[in-house]
């Protein structure tokens, strides 16, 4: 099994994206998952590099990557740097990283004897989730997307009396318990979203989606309650809802994660999706 190792590629906002690809080199053609990160995430978190080594011995490339703007840097891609960076990510930046990383993943000369361009599928944890509806929604190389406890909206969380306070401030502050860090978020995220609203619509979007889709969640998700996976089943004729009884919003990962086996929530997870991938 090959990990290529962490790769770096120009992003379109001023900031790289730090890239890597598992799977097995056998010189025939696979069908490839770019796999997008949530909220305070990156590519390394928790179990990722296990799950992405579950994908390759299904035979698939599993393409993970650090939003650009997701606080992470080059030198430290598992640690939050460069909070200015996460104070200025929004909504736009990342569904345009998506897009530059499919293309990189498309065009790549090394991966070019080892993917099959045409079962390109998409799977986003949380926040990545909605990410990916989003990018599903706007480029039609996409076969299939799954979702692991996405959000269902963008921008509707942001309360009247919060987003006054926000805009008064300038900045509001993120507590990430695990590392002890207040990490700022500046207005110009709610600008972005404001001034982007029918691109960032997540709802619109599953409506539109002719593409196979699975919306998994857990039934214990204490961050993205589970009624969102609901709402965006409702939206699409073409989605299906599978419930993970007991699983959390990481589906019980949590970071570091130094088992060497997925805990069962995820390894149920992992199952299904491949499963549904095919």
């Amino acid at each position: 099994m090959l990990r290529t190792g962490n790769l770096i590629i120009n992003g379109l906002h001023g900031k790289p994206i730090v890239i890597d690809a598992t799977y097995n080199q056998t010189g025939r053609p696979k069908p490839v998952v770019v796999f997008s990160h949530g909220f305070k995430g990156f590519k390394d978190w928790g179990h990722f590099n296990l799950v992405a080594e579950e994908f390759a011995r299904a035979g698939f490339v599993f393409v993970k990557f650090n939003f650009s703007h997701n606080g992470t840097t080059p030198e430290q891609p598992t640690d939050f740097a460069d909070l200015e960076a996460f104070g200025h990510n929004n909504f736009s930046i990342e569904l345009d990283d998506l897009g530059t990383v499919i293309d990189w993943t498309l065009s790549n000369h090394t991966l070019s004897t080892e993917i099959d361009p045409e079962r390109l599928n998409l799977i986003g944890h949380s926040r990545g989730g909605g990410i990916t509806i989003l990018k599903a929604g706007e480029d039609a190389r996409v076969k299939k997307v799954v979702t692991w406890a996405s959000v269902a909206e963008f921008g509707r969380f942001w309360s009247p009396k919060v987003l006054a306070q926000w805009k008064a401030d300038g900045v509001m502050y993120i507590d990430n318990s695990r590392t002890n860090q207040r990490m700022p978020m500046y207005y110009s995220t709610y600008e972005n979203f404001y001034a982007n609203e029918s691109r960032l619509d997540i709802p619109a979007a599953m409506a539109r989606l002719s593409i196979p889709t699975m919306i998994v969640h857990g039934t214990d998700d204490g961050v993205v309650d589970f009624s969102a996976a609901e709402k965006l089943v409702a939206l699409s004729a073409n989605a299906s809802l599978l419930p993970i009884p007991g699983g959390n919003h990481t589906f019980n990962a949590r970071h570091p994660y130094t088992e060497t086996t997925l805990p069962e929530p995820s390894a149920s997870v992992v199952r299904a999706t491949l499963g549904f991938l095919g």
